[in-house]
């Protein structure tokens, strides 16, 4: 693939700098098997001369695609397409590139949310300033059944479920959900976005893991170890048995290897798993 078939023109008329369009246009190069795992991208020097712009702004958009761990520098040699996309990173900087697409999906799956209402305050802020301007937005959160008896979590010192830690844990999962559904919901209520909706649906399944799928073409899954902690429970210390989700390495999927790849399938496959359990198992969590 050459650099004129990867690389186009800066858009005069879209409002985003110079570095977010460069970064956006190397980005979907690396995501669409267009610069492949071990190609090296033009140096800033010559990414600066083909837009025009000054070294630095080639830095900082450079430097976007490094911290979403699509790519690696090599002193010496240059900046190189990362070799494998299904590794541990980060989910942060890639929720709020799905903000720039026209219409926006995310689905997550998992026992909380609290990491997702996390990433998603940047990406709603910049919606709201203005800075992106999605069309649309839709949020499914599917959630574990806590109205029902359940292992995880449990009391750790009986072994069995208690109704007390089910409680707590659903008061901890309501906040992170009712401020994702309050959070998308104004923005539609403000007119910022055409179509904003978040929906919360339960199952009855254990939390095993977490997945998040972004736009239907990236998926990030992490499983949860199964943890014993020492919170309060109704003024009471009490040792719980629970899932640690937060800093569970997430292993990463993308739609960018063609029809063929183990990431294309995988990612079919998640959202086939998601469909299924939303409209055939889950019912409607009360926000």
């Amino acid at each position: 693939m050459t650099e004129s078939e990867t690389l186009v023109d800066l858009d005069p008329d879209d409002p985003r700098p110079p570095a977010q369009q460069i970064a956006n246009m190397l980005r979907a190069a690396i995501r669409t098997g267009k610069l492949s795992p071990g190609d090296k991208l033009p140096s800033q020097h010559d990414l600066a001369a083909r837009y025009g712009v000054a070294r630095e702004t080639v830095k900082r958009a450079l430097a976007a695609l490094h911290a979403e761990n699509l790519t690696v520098s090599r002193q010496g040699s240059g900046v190189f397409v990362r070799q494998r996309t299904e590794k541990a990173v980060g989910l942060r900087p890639h929720i709020e590139a799905a903000f720039e697409r026209s219409h926006v999906s995310i689905d997550f799956a998992g026992f909380s949310g609290e990491t997702l209402n996390g990433a998603l305050q940047e990406p709603l802020d910049k919606v709201r300033a203005g800075r992106l301007r999605p069309e649309s937005i839709v949020v499914r959160l599917l959630l574990t059944d806590l109205s029902r008896p359940t292992m995880l979590p449990s009391n750790a010192e009986t072994g069995q479920d208690d109704p007390a830690v089910r409680s707590r844990a659903d008061r901890i999962i309501r906040r992170s959900v009712e401020s994702i559904v309050e959070a998308v919901q104004e923005l539609g209520a403000m007119g910022l976005v055409r179509s904003a909706r978040a929906e919360v649906r339960t199952h009855d399944m254990p939390p095993s893991f977490k997945m998040y799928i972004l736009n239907g073409d990236e998926v990030f899954f992490a499983f949860y170890p199964v943890v014993d902690n020492t919170v309060t429970v109704d003024g009471t210390p009490t040792v719980i048995r629970d899932v640690l989700g937060k800093d569970t390495p997430l292993f990463h999927y993308a739609n960018s290897d063609g029809d063929t790849s183990v990431s294309v399938e995988f990612i079919e496959q998640a959202q086939r798993w998601f469909d299924t359990r939303w409209d055939m198992i889950a019912k409607e969590y009360p926000v």
